[in-house]
């Protein structure tokens, strides 16, 4: 039996949304940001987004998002893509971004749908093609309406399908079956939930944007390999492995920012687990909690 070729993957197959690090007074850490992407392309990445909601962009000015896109350019060079997270709630402030993140050299661009405003489909389509228009660069759509307020539209996703440099789609929508439209529409569609993956790929995903990656990128790589090999068992296997760490990681209210430092905190990649205002840092239940989690997915050595 010949199995079906897996997807393009413009971006990568393994992509973390990937935490920035803060010093213990809450500025931003270079060093230590870097250190973050040289252990995620260690461990079975080929792209990398910063700047993302895992990143604490919310926070960050204009300038920390360019410092901290030189830092990780720099630490990794070509070995795998960078795709900067440019997406706000307002126009103006994304344009500043995504010329930042061009000049900058970043390999793509992340736009979020605009958030808290709950723009119309027309509004939405109107911020995203200023972008377009204003930049040469891939973009990667994002859309997520639990933290975004409005979902994009299937005649959204269509009205944008021939516009070129959009190429991608990361969806946090909560429907893997949705991949089969996007697919046929021309994108290349990335899980954006750790929990869905698996689903997404057996609906024509190509890949992942991760937040278990930050401990999980060489598992989740063999996973996504096994279920393009034909190896479905193997990738259910794995899935299976990984659902206490996963449970651990999104089981606390500001999941993400706060959960990933903690881990990268225990895996001894960060020396403190500082994130900003509003998040807080993860108390000391939390943080054995997520070791628990993390042991029993096989990800952590016992001490």
């Amino acid at each position: 039996m010949t199995l079906p070729s897996a997807p393009v993957a413009p971006f990568g197959r393994v992509l973390t949304a990937m935490a920035t690090a803060f010093t213990a007074e809450g500025e931003i850490d270079e060093d230590a940001t870097a250190r973050i992407a040289l252990h995620l392309v260690d461990h079975g990445h080929d792209g990398l987004v910063v700047s993302g909601t895992t990143g604490e962009a919310a926070t960050t000015t204009t300038v920390e998002d360019g410092r901290i896109l030189r830092a990780v350019k720099d630490a990794v060079g070509d070995r795998a893509k960078i795709i900067a997270g440019v997406g706000t709630n307002d126009t103006r402030h994304t344009l500043e971004l995504a010329r930042q993140a061009v000049k900058q050299g970043a390999d793509g661009l992340l736009l979020v749908t605009p958030y808290y405003n709950k723009p119309s489909q027309g509004g939405i389509l109107q911020h995203f093609r200023y972008v377009v228009d204003a930049v040469d660069a891939p973009v990667m759509l994002y859309d997520i309406p639990s933290r975004a307020g409005t979902k994009l539209a299937p005649s959204t996703f269509e009205a944008m399908a021939d516009w070129p440099s959009v190429v991608a789609v990361k969806d946090a929508a909560g429907d893997p079956t949705q991949a089969i439209m996007l697919r046929e529409l021309g994108y290349a569609v990335y899980s954006g939930d750790d929990s869905l993956t698996l689903g997404f790929l057996a609906y024509g995903a190509c890949g992942v944007v991760s937040v278990l990656g930050h401990v999980a990128g060489d598992e989740i790589r063999a996973m996504i390999e096994a279920f393009f090999s034909g190896d479905v068992e193997t990738a259910r296997e794995i899935n299976a492995r990984l659902q206490p760490a996963l449970r651990a990681v999104m089981g606390v209210p500001n999941y993400g920012a706060t959960t990933v430092k903690g881990a990268l905190q225990l895996l001894a990649v960060l020396q403190n687990r500082t994130v900003r205002s509003p998040l807080l840092a993860l108390d000391d239940g939390e943080y054995e909690a997520l070791r628990t989690g993390l042991l029993a997915s096989e990800l952590l050595r016992r001490a």
